[in-house]
């Protein structure tokens, strides 16, 4: 049955979304992509990449944008094109700027410019609670660890190199984990309400979920629908403060649904000359900003 509510209504209907584009014919999806491209030139294509799109195949993956891109290469240039070539990734969840190169030799050089941390990139995420300080650098490694639950499942963590000694509270350093990757994530609140916050986001390295690791276990502020980082032990939906659901018109047994709120906004190629790529947020990102109230200055 339908939800009379529109919220939930919405929050279902992202869901079937998700489920659709994995469902739809290849063509159709590749359909979909070349409608959301923002920019192309003769080396590169950039597409605003949809909510709950897998970048590669995988188990249970019926399509993927990997798949998508010879057939994408025909439409947007003719039946002669070479496919195009993925020059980095983002999380299925995530939305925003993808960059695809048209040859091999410009897919590996955009990977280097990424490799070599040249490439600026600035995420909008919506998290729950306010960073304190509302602007810094959190630098902490993190690594891959199994979650011994009555589900056991792998999760990212942080691998501190510190910690306080029990005896007198001093800061130990520690012995570095050997599988822990270097991560840093500068961040900035561009504004608060019904505890919740806009953020800013710049991932200087690229560790895999780096940003929702550092949020949610770095400042305490998880990304709303988060569900996989905003506990530790289970995997259970996110808790969400009763300000937060009101304003959404929410009840907390549907926060399952909630889409979680990541959104890669900007990203500067220095390829020749400097390349600016800005995607606006998905409609349902937009929406719970105004629902919210978390009214930005428009940069």
């Amino acid at each position: 049955q339908i939800p009379k509510d529109p919220a939930q209504r919405r929050v279902r209907e992202l869901a079937m979304l998700s489920k659709q584009l994995q469902r739809v014919h290849p063509n159709v999806l590749a359909k979909v992509l070349k409608q959301k491209t923002i920019y192309q030139n003769k080396e590169i294509v950039v597409i605003n990449k949809p909510y709950g799109l897998p970048v590669h195949g995988g188990p249970g993956i019926k399509n993927c944008i990997s798949d998508v891109l010879p057939i994408l290469a025909k439409m947007l240039e003719n039946m002669k094109a070479e496919p195009l070539h993925l020059c980095h990734r983002l999380d299925k969840e995530t939305t925003g700027v993808m960059v695809l190169a048209r040859s091999k030799e410009v897919a590996d050089t955009i990977r280097l410019l990424f490799k070599t941390r040249q490439v600026e990139k600035i995420y909008w995420a919506i998290s729950l609670g306010d960073p304190d300080p509302a602007e810094g650098i959190v630098e902490i490694p993190i690594v891959e660890k199994e979650v011994q639950s009555h589900q056991s499942h792998y999760k990212m963590t942080l691998a501190p190199n510190y910690r306080l000694s029990p005896e007198d509270g001093k800061v130990v350093k520690i012995r570095k984990n050997r599988n822990a990757e270097s991560a840093v994530t500068r961040y900035r609140l561009l504004a608060s309400s019904s505890a919740c916050s806009l953020l800013e986001l710049q991932p200087i390295t690229g560790v895999k979920h780096q940003i929702r690791v550092h949020l949610a276990y770095g400042l305490g502020c998880p990304i709303l629908g988060d569900h996989k980082y905003s506990h530790w032990s289970k995997l259970a939906p996110q808790k969400l403060p009763e300000i937060t659901l009101k304003r959404l018109k929410l009840e907390q047994s549907k926060a399952r649904h909630l889409p979680l709120h990541l959104h890669a906004h900007r990203l500067s190629l220095p390829l020749g000359e400097q390349i600016n790529l800005v995607c606006k947020p998905p409609l349902f990102f937009q929406k719970t900003l105004k629902k919210l109230e978390l009214d930005i200055t428009k940069d």
